[in-house]
């Protein structure tokens, strides 16, 4: 897991620039083009994941009914158990030239679309394993009661707006 540490936090662990800003070999145009492929992977995969998310939830509002948020929590356990899986096989059997490519369609794109809360879960985990435990649990702690509270001024400020 020690690559994947290291690409979420912008350090290669390789040295090398990724290809940026090279004198005489046309690096700068290769960096841009590099940021738009990047882009193009984050969209594709995003749209991807939303749209198994909105089935997800189509599937379990059927199958359920709407009284508990079914498709939500189907999709977060889901997304964290992939996330996992992609971050662990990502790490340890995706070669350098496949590692950032993939990581950005799967987790970014895919799973970015699908739920955040994948990846507020590996950000959790991953600060626990470095030993990190007061900043994982204070990073939970204000992530979900910050979250609530962001809501909760969102519908107060619409509602009094409409009142």
């Amino acid at each position: 897991m020690s690559r994947w540490i290291a690409a979420s936090s912008g350090r290669s662990g390789s040295g090398s620039s990724g290809g940026r800003g090279c004198a005489g070999s046309g690096g700068a145009r290769t960096g841009r083009s590099r940021s738009v492929n990047s882009y193009l992977l984050v969209f594709l995969g995003a749209g991807i994941g939303g749209s198994l998310r909105h089935a997800i939830n189509l599937g379990c509002t059927r199958f359920c009914g709407p009284a508990f948020p079914w498709g939500t929590l189907t999709v977060n356990v889901l997304g964290s158990f992939v996330m996992g899986a992609c971050a662990a096989w990502l790490a340890l059997k995706a070669g350098e030239e496949w590692s950032l490519p993939l990581r950005l369609f799967l987790t970014t794109g895919i799973l970015g679309g699908f739920t955040t809360f994948s990846a507020f879960s590996l950000d959790a985990v991953l600060l626990w394993e470095r030993g990190e435990t007061g900043t994982a649990v204070t990073y939970v702690a204000a992530s979900v009661l910050l979250s609530l509270a962001g809501l909760v001024a969102g519908l107060a400020l619409v509602r009094g707006i409409s009142a």
